[in-house]
């Protein structure tokens, strides 16, 4: 059976996001990404820090991990990447099911 989850990633522009979602949903590797501007505050180089970023949602087939982690490490600005998968306990048929439908492990 398919665990499904969502990963989490952020980027520094409005068009690192756009270009990464297309990425993933063109190649089935997501289902769907919801991107939202954020504010951040993050310790880097012992430093703490404060940006304006882009926040993914993105919803695919937890087997798809790897293949994702590989295409943002092609895709994504940052030397070290936030991408947190985290599952999905419920949801409802008819949604889990299209998610299903519009992963590529499921075709």
């Amino acid at each position: 059976m398919a665990t499904y989850g969502i990963v989490l990633v952020t980027v520094d522009t409005q068009e690192s996001a756009q270009e990464i979602a297309q990425a993933l949903v063109g190649d089935r590797l997501a289902a769907c990404v919801n991107l939202y501007p954020i504010h951040s505050v993050y310790t880097w180089e012992g430093k703490v820090e404060q940006a304006a970023e882009w926040q993914l949602i993105i919803k695919t087939d937890l087997a798809l991990f790897p293949k994702i982690e590989t295409a943002l490490g092609m895709l994504h600005p940052y030397d070290v990447p936030e991408i947190l998968a985290i599952p999905i306990h419920q949801g409802s048929e008819p949604y889990m099911a299209w998610l299903a439908h519009n992963t590529q492990s499921s075709g």
